[in-house]
């Protein structure tokens, strides 16, 4: 069976598409670039190790420990009950005082518990002002709320009262959100700023200096492990307060989370060059130049712990940038060279 054939017709203008017609090409404008990279970002910070460093505990091995805390309390109370009672019976006042300084050991260990608790309230309470401070906007009501936040959060303070007088007389005159959270970043975190990136130079220097002459084998990693802990703990403190052993310990495992998450653990001759200006692996000896390069990963730590522990986020002016953190920790560890 043929068919008939078929005719098609170029010549038709009409059905052509042209150059003119076509939707022109969106402008990708700073706003959709910075959006592109805050998502990429978070697809890196999403990687596994970061993933699995910063995640929580899950719900069974949460009821797992909880269970086997609730019976060992219960064996060693049962066990101290016991022995204090028999202790008792056969010799009355030995036994008296050593269930008075039982007594006294449970005290502590509840005032001791006590302080670690106000060490995690301390930290959510960071934690919420930050998110406070990033949902402002242009709501000058929520920006002045925020600043009276702040301010009572650092009351008691007596290195902030002159800024906090300042920021309560001047904050009635400021009619924008922005100018509201630039005058509050000014009175309050700047000199929060100042002492905390003292306490990183510090750390990193003493880290860099260790390194270079300490000639012991993993004297190095301690000290580096020691310094960074400590950092850590003082940063925390000087943005929040006195904080616990176990916030201390949280906010470490964030700080090392977020540093995996960013990219930001590797540092090598291609950022120390910059910085202290040549070729350091060809001026200086090995120890020397594992000196710097374990400042310059110090100083990183602390400029994680900087942004974590700071209740209210850097603003683009504000923030310190790594290179001149790094070159001041390490001044007088070596010159500039040209």
């Amino acid at each position: 069976m043929s068919q008939k054939p078929i005719l098609f017709d170029l010549e038709d203008d009409a059905a052509t598409p042209t150059v003119a017609d076509a939707a022109p090409v969106p402008d990708l404008d700073g706003a959709t670039l910075q959006a592109g990279s805050d998502t990429a970002g978070d697809a890196s910070a999403l990687s596994p190790i970061a993933t699995r460093l910063s995640r929580k505990p899950s719900r069974l091995g949460r009821v797992f420990w909880s269970v086997l805390a609730a019976l060992s309390g219960a064996m060693l109370s049962i066990w101290a009950w016991d022995f204090l009672t028999g202790l008792i019976g056969r010799f009355p006042v030995l036994g008296w005082a050593m269930s008075a300084g039982v007594v006294l050991l449970l005290a502590l260990a509840l005032l001791f518990a006590l302080r670690e608790l106000a060490g995690l309230v301390r930290l959510r309470r960071v934690d919420g002002l930050r998110r406070s401070a990033k949902n402002v906007g242009d709501d000058l009501k929520a920006a002045r709320q925020f600043a009276q936040d702040l301010s009572a959060f650092y009351k008691g303070r007596t290195e902030l009262a002159w800024a906090q007088q300042n920021l309560t007389e001047h904050l009635p005159d400021v009619m924008d959100a922005d100018a509201v959270l630039n005058l509050t970043e000014g009175e309050l975190l700047a000199p929060l700023d100042s002492q905390a990136l003292a306490e990183v130079e510090a750390a990193a220097r003493q880290v860099a200096t260790v390194t270079a002459l300490v000639p012991l084998a993993l004297a190095d990693v301690v000290v580096a492990l020691v310094a960074s802990l400590r950092m850590i703990r003082r940063v925390g403190e000087i943005y929040g307060g006195r904080s616990g052993g176990l916030a201390s310990w949280r906010l470490t495992r964030r700080v090392f989370a977020h540093l995996v998450a960013t990219g930001a653990m590797a540092v090598g001759d291609d950022l120390l060059e910059p910085v202290l200006g040549g070729s350091i692996l060809s001026k200086l000896s090995r120890r020397f130049g594992e000196g710097l390069v374990n400042g310059a990963l110090s100083a990183r730590v602390g400029l994680a712990a900087i942004d974590l522990c700071r209740p209210m986020p850097f603003s683009g002016a504000r923030r310190p940038k790594t290179r001149t953190v790094i070159q001041k920790a390490l001044k007088g560890i070596i010159g500039r060279n040209s």
